[in-house]
C-alpha cells in the first residue's frame, strides 16, 4: 500500500478532493476546487500532490451502474491521462459508482441546509471515493493475512 493518496472527484464545474492519512486508514476532505482552465486545475492538483507528499492519485471513474463507460467517464479518463503526464506519482482510475448519491444522502441526513450541501457534495464524494479504496485494500490485506494462517 502506498503512502498518502489523493482522490479527485472530477466534474465539469467542480473538482472534489480528499487525501488519506499517512497510514492509509482514513480519508479527509480538502477544499473543493471550482473549475477554471484545465491547466490551472492540473497545476492545483500537482501542487496538492507535492504538498501532501502523495504517492498515488485516484481519479473517480463514473461508470454506469452496469460498469459501462459513460461520457463523463471518458472525460475523467482524459483528465487522468493529462494529470499522469504532469506528476511523478501514479494516477489510477477508481470506480466511483454511487459516491455522489451517497454523498448527498450523508449530507441530507446530517441536516445541513441545501446550499451548504451543494458546497460540500464534491468534497464528501471525493472522501467516500478514497475511503472505498482504502477499505477495499484493508480488506484485501486482512483476507490475505488470514489465508496464510493455519486454523486449529
Amino acid at each position: 500500500m502506498p503512502g498518502r493518496i489523493l482522490a479527485v472527484d472530477f466534474g465539469t464545474k467542480r473538482i472534489g478532493l480528499a487525501v488519506s492519512d499517512a497510514l492509509g486508514i482514513t480519508a479527509q476532505g480538502l477544499p473543493t476546487r471550482e473549475r477554471t482552465r484545465i491547466e490551472d486545475d492540473l497545476r492545483h492538483i500537482q501542487e496538492l500532490a507535492a504538498e501532501h507528499s502523495v504517492e498515488l492519485v485516484l481519479v473517480g471513474n463514473p461508470v454506469s451502474k452496469r460498469g459501462d463507460a459513460t461520457p463523463m467517464a471518458k472525460l475523467a479518463a482524459a483528465f487522468a491521462q493529462k494529470l499522469a503526464r504532469r506528476i511523478a506519482s501514479p494516477v489510477q482510475l477508481w470506480d466511483e459508482r454511487l459516491t455522489t448519491a451517497e454523498a448527498m444522502r450523508v449530507l441530507r441526513d446530517s441536516g445541513i441546509g441545501l446550499d451548504k450541501r451543494r458546497q460540500a457534495r464534491d468534497r464528501v464524494a471525493a472522501t467516500l471515493l478514497l475511503q472505498s479504496y482504502l477499505d477495499f485494500h484493508a480488506n484485501e490485506r486482512a483476507r490475505n493475512s488470514s489465508a496464510g494462517q493455519v486454523q486449529p
